[in-house]
């Protein structure tokens, strides 16, 4: 009888190990960061700002007119409802049409610490504007309104009503603006608003010039940061500011593109239009125009407008 082969000698010979090489890829991109506040809030803007102000005036024009139905029926109790309630309409109604030309008009005249000396007088001549426009308006929807209930609307002394009504009206008139700048800086507060560095901060290199600064000092939230300029892909004038657009954010900068163009490296940006200056190391491709003008577009496909004065100057 032959002997029984141990398990070592009846095992099968087993394969050598595969080593399977895997070529290196791309390292792998850190998650996207989440959006700010602010970010959530930018797709929502475009129907609040308006519909803050409907539902606003809307409220104040049921409350007024309760009251002024109110107080006419104390002195004669059958006086028709309609007539205070077309009077409330039709001055709400001239209001809200009004709100966006003092919007623009305070654009136009900032209202700022800077500013405040120079443009205070347009705006007290601004609530003028205001009062003249609102009361002839008004009169003229409430003539149309009574006379399609067959009546005529009867406004009294011109002069008279007129200074009554200037009273009311430069108190609306600096209301829309208060919550008009409140709002202003609750959005600087959630952006973050930047501004020049006035000497080096303390621990960075205190050999920057302050005449070219390398970084702007951000604020937002209650919190500073440093952003390089070498990161700013773009500034862009709006209004009494300068917005420095950083990885897809911007930056307010309480200045003026003429201001601003100087304290920048002229190495590394260069103005192309008005109200556009460019960071050169961000330029991806140039586009002449027929005009004479020429487009520009960014690495993140940004395009922005290069006008015939600065194209020359843009080549060199």
């Amino acid at each position: 009888m032959a002997p029984t082969p141990n398990r070592a000698t009846a095992a099968s010979p087993t394969s050598p190990p595969t080593l399977t090489v895997v070529p290196p890829g791309p390292a792998p991109s850190p998650p996207p960061a989440p959006p700010t506040l602010l970010e959530r809030y930018q797709p929502w803007r475009r129907w609040v700002e308006p519909g803050f102000w409907i539902v606003l005036l809307a409220v104040q024009f049921l409350v007024n007119s309760e009251v002024a139905i109110l107080d006419v029926r104390r002195a004669q109790p059958d006086f028709p409802a309609w007539k205070p309630v077309s009077w409330e309409l039709s001055s709400h109604l001239v209001v809200l049409a009004l709100i966006p030309a003092l919007i623009a008009f305070e654009r136009r005249f900032p209202l700022t610490l800077a500013t405040l000396r120079r443009n205070l007088p347009w705006h007290l001549l601004g609530t003028v504007a205001f009062c003249i426009v609102h009361v002839a308006a008004m009169v003229g929807l409430r003539k149309l309104f009574y006379a399609w209930m067959g009546e005529a609307y009867d406004f009294g002394s011109w002069p008279r009503e007129l200074f009554y009504e200037y009273l009311k009206d430069w108190r609306s008139y600096a209301t829309i603006l208060l919550t008009v700048l409140s709002y202003r800086l609750l959005l600087l507060r959630l952006q973050g608003e930047a501004k020049l560095l006035d000497r080096p901060d303390e621990g960075l290199d205190d050999a920057e010039p302050v005449e070219r600064p390398d970084r702007f000092l951000v604020r937002k939230l209650g919190k500073e940061f440093l952003v390089a300029a070498a990161d700013i892909e773009y500034l862009q004038a709006s209004g009494n500011y300068v917005n420095l657009h950083v990885k897809g954010r911007d930056y307010p900068l309480r200045s003026t593109m003429a201001a601003i163009e100087p304290r920048l490296d002229p190495a590394r940006f260069a103005r192309v239009h008005r109200s556009w200056m460019v960071n050169l190391d961000q330029v991806a491709e140039i586009e002449p125009l027929d005009t004479g003008d020429a487009r520009i577009r960014l690495h993140d496909g940004t395009l922005v407008p290069c006008s015939r004065t600065y194209r020359a100057a843009l080549k060199g």
